[in-house]
């Protein structure tokens, strides 16, 4: 288990081995969102409440979903690193990073364009609302950490330890509709509950979300991999890896 743990902590294998992942992952994420964006958009019933506007959910909860889900993977990342010193480890909390602060943007956004006929305003300080802003700098101050050293172990135990303390953030903004007065909605898909929306109109919001996982996956690997070429372009084996590509 330790070696096949370690052979996944190596840069080489992970860019070897990687690059046959990442078509499949990219054409089953353009299937399932392109399903769940018809499914969604076109045919899922109107909210009795919210009418049309409801739609907007198959972008925001999916989007909401990985922007907690990808910095739990930041974090666990920045831990590894700091405790096994694995190259791989630190090279994934820096491409998560930007990542996982584009999904909070677009929770955030489409959060706002939907309040706005919901509640009346794009924005109010409401606990889940503020929590998921907290969220955003959080990621924005592990970007700028790994940037403010001109030695790249000091700038990722900087990121790794913020990403770290950033967690407790995470279990907030779950229960913060549960613990405080809020105008956010309660969660609509719970693991000890059936969900509290329609089928119809659920399963092409599982389909999305699915989709945005899968979309997650290749968008984040092909940033590894950057990063990767990037770290270890003084290499041999990349050097060599490419003059036999180019030879081909």
């Amino acid at each position: 288990m330790w070696q096949w743990f370690h052979k996944l902590g190596s840069p080489r294998w992970f860019y070897q081995t990687s690059g046959k992942w990442l078509p499949w992952l990219s054409f089953l994420a353009l299937v399932f969102i392109s399903l769940g964006l018809v499914w969604g958009l076109g045919f899922a019933p109107q909210d009795a409440k919210q009418g049309n506007s409801f739609r907007i959910i198959y972008i925001h909860v999916p989007s909401s979903f990985l922007a907690l889900v990808g910095y739990y993977i930041m974090a666990i990342a920045g831990a590894i690193s700091i405790i096994w010193k694995i190259k791989l480890a630190d090279m994934v909390m820096v491409s998560a990073a930007p990542i996982g602060a584009s999904f909070t943007f677009i929770a955030l956004l489409t959060g706002a364009i939907w309040g706005k006929p919901t509640w009346g305003t794009y924005w109010i300080w409401d606990a889940r609302i503020t929590s998921m802003l907290i969220l955003l700098f959080l990621y924005f101050g592990v970007i700028v950490l790994q940037k403010a050293y001109s030695r790249q172990g000091l700038a990722s135990r900087a990121a790794a330890y913020l990403a770290l303390v950033g967690t407790v953030n995470i279990p907030i903004i779950y229960k913060s509709v549960d613990w405080w007065y809020t105008l956010h909605q309660p969660a609509t898909i719970k693991f000890t509950e059936a969900p509290s929306m329609h089928p119809d109109m659920f399963q092409p919001l599982l389909l999305m979300i699915v989709g945005f996982y899968l979309f997650y996956a290749a968008v984040l690997i092909f940033k590894i991999r950057v990063e990767i070429l990037h770290r270890e372009r003084r290499t041999s084996w990349v050097q060599d890896y490419f003059f036999s590509k180019k030879n081909k």
